[in-house]
Formats: C-alpha cells, sequence, structure tokens
C-alpha cells in the first residue's frame, strides 16, 4: 500500500465508522455467532502474495464483524463499556499514525509532558491533593500489580527484588471478596502467594470490609509473625459495586504501617462530580489509586490513571536504568516507563487531552449524571415489577437483581436461562454475578451514547422476556 492508497482507506474507513456507530442500534449487542464460526472462515495458512484492500475489507466485513460484540452499543448494559467517543478515536488514530514509543522523556517529549499534565488535570478533575502524583498505566491490574510490588518491596526495605522471598517473612495483603480478580493475578505475579491474599468479611449496604475484622486480622497475623504488607480495597467493585470505607481502611493501615491501594477502576470517573465524592471519604490518606477513564470517560481503551502518594517509592520499585536508556545533561525529567512494569508505552494521554477539550468536565458529568439517574429509574421500576427483587441497590449505576416467581424450584437456573434469553434476542445485553452464593443479574449503564429511551427498553425486555418464561414455566 502506497501512502496514496492509504489517503483513500483513511477516508473511506472514517465513512464507515461514521455509519457503523450511526447504525449500531440496528445490530444485535452480543455477537450471534457459534464457537468456532470465525477461526473455520479464516484460511489455515498465511497467504504467500499480497491482497488488495478491496478484498481485505470485504473479507473483514463478512468475516470479522458478525463476530463482534458491540461494546458501543447505547444498549450495552453488560460489564463496563469500554467507550470510544469520536475525538478519543481520531487521537488514537493520529497516536498510530506518529506510533511513538514513550518510554522515556527523550524518546518523545511531548508524550512525558503532554501525560504529566493531564495527569494533574484528572487529579483535579477528581478533587484529589496535590500531593498525588500520576502514570498512564494499560490497565487497573497493572496499576494494581504495580502498587503491589511497591508494598512488598517497601515491607521488605527494597530487598525483595534483589534477593528474593525465600527467607523472609510470610507477607500477608488483606481485602474483600468483592475485590477484581486482578488483585489474585498481583498476588500470583508478585510471588506473594494466593495463601497469603486475606480475605476479609463484609458488612453493611455498600458491602464493604467489616474494619473491625480488618484489624483483628492483622493482630492475629503479626501474632503469628507474618508481615502484612497491604490493604486493598475497592470503591466500586465489579460484580455488585462494594465499596469499602476507605477513612476507616486508612485509619488501620496507618495504625500498622501498611501500603494502601485504592481500586475505584470503574467507579472513580463519578469523582468528576463533587456529590459521588461521598463515596471515597479519605482518598488522599491512600498510597496508591486506579480509575479507568477508558470505562466512563469516553476515553479509547487502554487508558487507566494511576495515582501515587509518593512516586519515589514506585520508580525505586520498578526503575532499571542500562546504559542505553540513560538521559545525560537533563535534570528533573520523568521517563515514565519506570513507573510501569512494560518498558514500551503508547501515547495514551493524547485521547485524554482531546476528550477533555471536547467535552469538558460539565459536558462528561451530565453523561455520568443521567446514567446514574435513568440507573435508578429502571431499579425503582424493576422493584415495583411482579416477581422481580433487586438484590443490591444500585451504587452510581449499577445494580443487581433477581427473578423470582412463585414456585420456582431453581431460582439460580431460571435466572440463567432468563439472561440467555435476554442476550439471544439481541436487543440488549446484560451480564450476571453472584451476591450471597445466589445468582443474580446485573445492569450497569455506562456507554457513552446511551440515552434514557434506551434504558426504558431495557425494562421492557427484561420484563418482555420474563414473561414468556413464566409461560414456558406455568407450561411444564
Amino acid at each position: 500500500m502506497n501512502w496514496d492508497e492509504f489517503s483513500k482507506w483513511g477516508a473511506r474507513i472514517s465513512g464507515w465508522a461514521k455509519n457503523y456507530h450511526s447504525n449500531i442500534r440496528e445490530l444485535p449487542v452480543r455477537s450471534q455467532v457459534k464457537p468456532g464460526e470465525v477461526f473455520n472462515a479464516l484460511p489455515a495458512n498465511p497467504p504467500e502474495s499480497g491482497t488488495g484492500m478491496e478484498e481485505i475489507f470485504a473479507d473483514f466485513e463478512r468475516i470479522v464483524m458478525p463476530g463482534i460484540t458491540h461494546w458501543q452499543h447505547p444498549r450495552f448494559f453488560a460489564y463496563f463499556p469500554a467507550n470510544a467517543t469520536p475525538p478519543s478515536m481520531l487521537a488514537d488514530f493520529l497516536s498510530s499514525t506518529i506510533a511513538a514509543n514513550c518510554l522515556l522523556w527523550q524518546a518523545s517529549p511531548a508524550g512525558t509532558e503532554l501525560e504529566t499534565r493531564m495527569m494533574h488535570w484528572l487529579r483535579q478533575s477528581l478533587g484529589l491533593a496535590d500531593h498525588f502524583e500520576g502514570v498512564i498505566q494499560d490497565s487497573a491490574s497493572s496499576a494494581t500489580l504495580a502498587a503491589v510490588l511497591t508494598m512488598r518491596e517497601r515491607a521488605l526495605n527494597w530487598a525483595g527484588n534483589a534477593q528474593g522471598l525465600a527467607g523472609q517473612k510470610t507477607l500477608r495483603v488483606y481485602c474483600s471478596d468483592e475485590v477484581h480478580t486482578s488483585v489474585d493475578r498481583a498476588i500470583w505475579v508478585a510471588g506473594i502467594g494466593g495463601d497469603n491474599l486475606v480475605r476479609v468479611p463484609i458488612s453493611g449496604p455498600l458491602r464493604g470490609m467489616d474494619c473491625d475484622a480488618l484489624r483483628q486480622l492483622i493482630a492475629d497475623d503479626l501474632a503469628k509473625g507474618y508481615l502484612p504488607i497491604g490493604i486493598i480495597a475497592c470503591v466500586g467493585g465489579t460484580g455488585a459495586g462494594a465499596t469499602d470505607a476507605i477513612d476507616k481502611v486508612c485509619d488501620i493501615a496507618q495504625e500498622y504501617g501498611v501500603f494502601t491501594h485504592i481500586d475505584a477502576a470503574w467507579a472513580g470517573s463519578a469523582m468528576i462530580c463533587p456529590e459521588f465524592r461521598e463515596f471515597w471519604p479519605g482518598i488522599d490518606r491512600a498510597d496508591s489509586i486506579v480509575f479507568n477513564p477508558h470505562k466512563w470517560l469516553g476515553v479509547q481503551f487502554d487508558c487507566s490513571a494511576h495515582f501515587i502518594r509518593d512516586p519515589d517509592d514506585l520508580v525505586r520499585t520498578l526503575a532499571i536504568r542500562p546504559e542505553y536508556l540513560k538521559t545525560e545533561g537533563q535534570d528533573q525529567i520523568i521517563n515514565y516507563s519506570e513507573w510501569s512494569v512494560p518498558l514500551g508505552r503508547r501515547f495514551r494521554s493524547l485521547k485524554i487531552w482531546f476528550v477533555l477539550r471536547s467535552y469538558g468536565l460539565e459536558g462528561l458529568r451530565e453523561m455520568i449524571r443521567n446514567h446514574v439517574k435513568w440507573t435508578a429509574e429502571i431499579s425503582a421500576k424493576l422493584a415495583d415489577t411482579k416477581d422481580f427483587e433487586i438484590i443490591t441497590q444500585p451504587f452510581l449505576s449499577l445494580f443487581t437483581f433477581r427473578f423470582v416467581p412463585k414456585n420456582a424450584k431453581d431460582a439460580d437456573a431460571l435466572n440463567q436461562q432468563l439472561l440467555d434469553r435476554i442476550n439471544d434476542d439481541g436487543r440488549i445485553y446484560l451480564t450476571k454475578t453472584r451476591v450471597d452464593g445466589k445468582l443474580v443479574i446485573r445492569f450497569t449503564a455506562g456507554q457513552f451514547d446511551t440515552t434514557q429511551t434506551d434504558v426504558d427498553m431495557a425494562y421492557d425486555v427484561i420484563t418482555e422476556i420474563a414473561a414468556g418464561l413464566i409461560v414456558d414455566f406455568t407450561s411444564q
């Protein structure tokens, strides 16, 4: 492909993108293909000679698109949407065109300095204290791993990387069952071991850690000769929105001298609205915080904002400086590859800049507030609908519910059947989780273009398909 062809196809794909997003409501939200369909439609062997873009693009539409679940669909109420707004897509296109690897300041000064400024903007947007500095990670999983490695090194007086964990005291980290599984993976990768991730019982309407139990577990571990190194708390847990009492968690962390990492991957975006900051009181006392602009701020995946109270600790944990990465004659510069596990780094800050400038904080706040309002409304409607019960009340734009018609013998199986029928229907897309052992259905609004009409349709689809299930149930 030459540059003239590139320009032609760039314009064509841009038009295709406009039509895709303009007509996306006509598509089933979840892909309807069967396992193996896409794989078997692809040749078993690579091509020996090149193919023209006309044929390649035709195959893209014929083979790939039927196998796409449409995350940008306004009736995607599953997981947490990875949003892609037009300015973010354009910024990502520019980033791909420039193709800079922003591993060092000298490798792309604009990449480093725009990232620093964007992290300052995000810090101000969330109302965080000025003592936090930030770095863009690829995902919350990477941020959590970096935090776990830092709490490990700090507790071991920076000996773990050099000496390993053999011969050290048993390290212990504390969290509830409501945290994301990325926490488990971080514990594995950091060499701490899953058995040393201590699960704290939950209590209260927000399903947060029982702080009395947390304090007792740490005291018990100290008595056994273990070394407590950190607490991982969540604000808006993935399953049902569980939220820990951050101020009380930080009190305990300070009491025992352990590191605190706060996972607000989805819910953190809502903190651009001052009224929602009540959900993380004491946040400025945390050591590490992560949230994903790619989940609820309209920034193209992947883009995770990681704030650190003491970045020197993070750099001391992760920095490696071979000769070929040294920058001579420059003081007071930041090399963000020393703040991340990967060395290579995409130019992610560009899409934050484009989105914040395009919509402004007020535009983003309006979107988030609407999602929260509409979620409360559909939850209230379902609560008033026969045979439905709300299991966990709305936390921001997430709640869980259950279909419980009278005389249903296996409610878990029935709710799985309802979920399957809803997703096979294609008009909306939902997912499930378990709350206190019961299978429940999750609803979360977060796609950038979702309207109240889309949320109203979700209620209609849920109740319509449930009514059909009751007919099938009673006719058996």
